[in-house]
C-alpha cells in the first residue's frame, strides 16, 4: 500500500520537555499518569494518547490544564495510532522515564527532549506511524578538552554528577 512522508513540528514553549512513544493499549493513560507523579510529586504535565482503534478518540490526563491542552494538540496534530506525548514543567525526562518505560503498555519512547523537535510521519490512507524524530540541530564539530570541561562542569552544576 502507498503511503506519504509528512512532517509535523511539536508545539511546546522553550522552557517545555516532552516525552513522546509507543504503547499499545487504553490503560497507558492511567497508567503512565500513576508514573508521573509518583516519580516526581510537583511535577506539571499534559498526557495524550492516541486510541488506534474503537472510538479512535485521544484521551488525556495530567495535573496542569495548559499542558494537557498542550499534549492534545500535538498528539491530534500526530495522528499515529497508540502514540503518546507527555508535556512537562517542574521535572525533566531523566527524572521519569525509567518509570515512564516500566509501564507495561509501553512499547517504546521515540524521544525524550525539550529541543525543537519535528516527527516523521508516515501516512498510508488509513492510518499514521511514526517513522522518526528529527530531535534539535545538526553537530558542529566535536567536543576538545575545552568541551569536555564545559559538559562536566554543567553536569556537576545541575547536581547530576559529584566530582
Amino acid at each position: 500500500m502507498p503511503f506519504e512522508l509528512k512532517t509535523v513540528s511539536i508545539e511546546k514553549g522553550e522552557e517545555i520537555n516532552f516525552i513522546l512513544g509507543q504503547s499499545h493499549f487504553i490503560k497507558s493513560v492511567e497508567d503512565l499518569y500513576e508514573a508521573m507523579v509518583t516519580s516526581v510529586a510537583q511535577a506539571k504535565f499534559g498526557l495524550a494518547f492516541c486510541e488506534a482503534s474503537h472510538h479512535r478518540l485521544v484521551r488525556c490526563a495530567g495535573t496542569d490544564d495548559e499542558l494537557i491542552d498542550l499534549a492534545k494538540r500535538n498528539a491530534l496534530a500526530i495522528g499515529a495510532g497508540h502514540t503518546f506525548i507527555i508535556m512537562m514543567k517542574d521535572c525533566f525526562p531523566i527524572n521519569v522515564l525509567n518509570a515512564i518505560k516500566a509501564v507495561p503498555e509501553v512499547c517504546s519512547i521515540f524521544c525524550a527532549t525539550a529541543n525543537p523537535t519535528t516527527v516523521v510521519v508516515a501516512e498510508n490512507g488509513e492510518g499514521r506511524g511514526i517513522m522518526g524524530i528529527i530531535d534539535g540541530q545538526a553537530p558542529q564539530g566535536a567536543e576538545n578538552s575545552e568541551g569536555v570541561k564545559d559538559r562536566m562542569d554543567f553536569l556537576r552544576r545541575f547536581g547530576y554528577k559529584l566530582s
